[in-house]
């Protein structure tokens, strides 16, 4: 229980930060609505996501693993369509968003186990 609310509280982070470098990714709002497109995005990491990844994985191993900033922005485009309150404007905001939540969730994920 205690992972999922870091990863929520990562992911909320990671749109923070993706707002706040990546010009046309947008999320208008205070805190609780990065809590709850954290929460969102992270419910869709935990469900949605092994399915699509298992369902790709040759196309994965043919791109050597990028075929997975495709998954993850089929992802963070749910959460814009999703909320009204997320806007991105064009693709390249969108790929730019998916590299910087990869990394601020990246970050978060070591720095938790090692905190374990």
């Amino acid at each position: 229980m205690i992972g999922f609310i870091i990863r929520i509280l990562g992911n909320s982070l990671a749109l923070y930060a993706a707002n706040y470098f990546v010009p046309g990714f947008v999320v208008s709002g205070s805190w609780k609505e990065y809590l709850l497109a954290g929460a969102f995005l992270g419910l869709l990491n935990l469900t949605v996501k092994p399915v699509l990844k298992a369902v790709s994985m040759p196309i994965i191993i043919l791109t050597l693993g990028l075929f997975t900033l495709v998954i993850n922005g089929l992802l963070l485009w749910t959460v814009d369509y999703i909320f009204d309150f997320v806007s991105i404007k064009d693709t390249t905001a969108l790929l730019y968003a998916v590299v910087v939540i990869t990394i601020v969730n990246l970050f978060i994920s070591v720095t938790a186990k090692t905190i374990k």
